[in-house]
């Protein structure tokens, strides 16, 4: 709105920076009803045609305007299916957009929202999509990254995710997927688990190295990290002095891996990590 201009005179006492400032307001105040009202063209849409501009946007790849167009939707129309359908479609434009942090939120708001929701299972597929595009772009880091400064945060929270959808949908569409990402995914957190053994056993922290090698052994019994874990734990124990463990470990070993580089003495490098007595 418009003010009126201060009436009063500036008295000669008053200092000058404060007669300038003074008039500088009234001046800006005045002005602010001089400006142009931008009109909103999405006025008097129905939620039909509001989720059909957002709909449109979305597969163009307009995601930033989808998203926009969707929050319009359901701030005015948030009740029904329409506004339903435009939160989990939000999940998805802010996964396409390469947000998979408001993608993950957006999942979460909609499966409090609507348990029961027939496409429920869509958003937990969504979400734990969303976690693992976000540990894939870790992933590619490794050549230059040491994985015991990964936080497996993500790839946890992805196979969560996932592992909810197949127990409580086995027969969803998003099953047989999610099921193959949460085999991937588990033999990367258990790498991870590993690796980290393996940063405590260089710097000789062996009770943490053997505890956390055991951990893979007993939580990732199927992995492909379970062989050296078995050899991190017979090095552990050995180093701390525990023979009937060291010795248990060792058994294991070779009982399941008898072809086994670790059990014959030699690592990755070709250097002997152990000598047999």
């Amino acid at each position: 709105m418009t003010l009126k201009l201060l009436k009063t005179a500036v008295r000669p006492y008053v200092n000058w920076r404060t007669a300038l400032a003074i008039i500088a307001l009234n001046f800006g105040l005045s002005g602010c009803g001089l400006l142009p009202e931008v009109a909103d063209e999405t006025a008097g849409w129905s939620a039909q045609r509001l989720y059909s501009e957002a709909k449109d946007n979305l597969n163009e790849g307009n995601y930033a305007d989808a998203i926009k167009l969707y929050e319009t939707l359901e701030a005015r129309y948030p009740y029904g299916r329409y506004a339903q359908q435009a939160q989990l479609e939000i999940a998805y434009a802010y996964y396409k957009d390469q947000e998979p942090i408001s993608a993950i939120a957006a999942c979460d708001r909609f499966i409090k929202l609507h348990p029961n929701h027939p496409n429920v299972d869509y958003a937990y597929y969504l979400k734990g999509l969303a976690n693992f595009t976000e540990d894939l772009s870790l992933l590619s880091q490794f050549s230059s990254q040491d994985m015991s400064e990964r936080d497996p945060k993500a790839a946890r929270e992805s196979f969560a995710a996932f592992k909810e959808l197949v127990t409580r949908f086995p027969e969803s569409k998003y099953a047989e997927d999610s099921r193959a990402r949460m085999k991937y995914l588990v033999n990367a957190i258990s790498a991870n688990e590993v690796h980290v053994a393996k940063y405590y056993l260089k710097r000789e922290a062996y009770v943490a190295a053997a505890n956390r090698a055991k951990s893979v052994v007993t939580n990732y019994p199927e992995t492909p990290a379970i062989e050296e874990a078995l050899a991190i734990m017979v090095v552990a124990y050995d180093k701390l002095g525990i023979e009937d463990l060291r010795d248990d470990a060792l058994k294991v070993l070779k009982l399941n891996y008898p072809n086994s580089k670790y059990a014959k003495g030699v690592d990755l490098t070709g250097k002997a990590w152990w000598k047999f007595w």
